[in-house]
């Protein structure tokens, strides 16, 4: 949900309210603290809103950002001429950004912000199939390759379907809920966003739980599994590791447990010593490898009363952060040891 859409200059007409807001950004700004002449990559360029406040923070920042999302790329071209040569924009995966970072030669960097999940643009749009709130096209793609949500849930078994209901949505019905997609997608397959929404509405026996609609879930999970976000999130960490300087800033923006869950274990794993030997045993000296970061805060930042009821779309919002240290990055880290669910 990172970035900021405006309405273009009109002297006729007043100026509206930006529709998307850049989460938590004075909070991102502070925690980069941007100085003269530093280069930062922004993971998850969106609408380009932690992108024009780092170009904007100091003389002379140079950014590197990325989308998945070639529209994204696309919109976000002006910024690209105003700044000037200071930032570059690539269409690609921020689970790549160390990789392109080297070629390009920006490597290493001091500092890497990450804003995870779909964006305001995405879940406005449609034709992306990313929300039930207007019927669409059921895809939830981020990028333009690769199966869609129709594919999944109109070709994958019942149990995948559920599997992935279950971990990635948290949903308890999600058997149920799988039953009735196989049950349903034998008479005709699934298309489009409100057909899939009805569905579950229908499952669940209400349209509403707990203030919202009872798809949520489901949406969610599908969205996770069709992006491999979960994945590609760990790939994103342990590339930022690698390609942040020493005293170089890792900051993360997540918006559910699934998300915030990983980047803690992960930050809370790089920041200790490692032990080794028995737990019947005296303690040891550790005997792992060097913590590669320094954990600043150990509970995350979240929205202010204030940006929450200007952005209701931020309530969910978690930043946690932490400062590279001279020790060599760690090995790539199993699914299995964060936690990620396997399916």
């Amino acid at each position: 949900m990172n970035g900021r859409r405006g309405t273009p200059a009109d002297e006729a007409v007043p100026q509206r309210a930006p529709r998307h807001l850049p989460v938590l950004l004075p909070q991102v700004i502070a925690a980069l603290a941007p100085e003269a002449g530093q280069t930062f990559i922004d993971g998850t360029f969106g609408a380009g809103g932690y992108t024009r406040g780092l170009l904007e923070s100091a003389d002379g920042v140079r950014v590197l950002a990325f989308d998945r999302d070639p529209t994204a790329v696309a919109a976000g071209q002006a910024l690209v001429a105003q700044s000037a040569g200071r930032l570059k924009l690539v269409n690609g995966r921020f689970s790549e950004l160390d990789q392109v970072a080297d070629s390009l030669g920006w490597a290493p960097v001091d500092g890497v912000v990450l804003d995870v999940g779909v964006s305001s643009m995405q879940l406005d749009q449609p034709e992306r199939g990313f929300s039930f709130q207007a019927d669409g096209p059921l895809d939830m793609r981020m990028g333009a390759d690769g199966p869609t949500a129709a594919d999944v849930i109109n070709t994958a078994d019942e149990t995948l379907i559920a599997d992935v209901l279950y971990h990635l949505g948290e949903e308890r019905s999600s058997r149920a809920i799988a039953r009735r997609i196989v049950a349903q997608r034998l008479q005709q397959p699934f298309t489009r966003t409100a057909e899939l929404a009805d569905l579950v509405a229908r499952v669940l026996g209400r349209e509403k739980i707990a203030g919202k609609h009872a798809a949520t879930r489901t949406f969610q999970a599908l969205r996770i599994y069709v992006n491999d976000e979960l994945g590609e999130l760990a790939d994103a960490l342990s590339a930022a590791e690698r390609v942040l300087k020493p005293g170089g800033r890792l900051v993360i923006v997540s918006f559910h447990s699934l998300e915030d869950g990983l980047v803690k274990r992960f930050l809370r794993d790089r920041s200790s010593e490692q032990q080794q030997g028995s737990r019947h045993l005296p303690p040891t000296a550790a005997s792992g490898p060097p913590p590669s970061f320094r954990l600043i805060e150990s509970r995350p930042v979240s929205p202010t009363d204030a940006e929450t009821a200007a952005n209701p779309r931020a309530r969910s919002a978690r930043l946690r952060w932490a400062v590279r240290t001279d020790a060599p990055a760690w090995a790539v880290q199993a699914a299995n040891e964060l936690a990620i669910p396997r399916l």
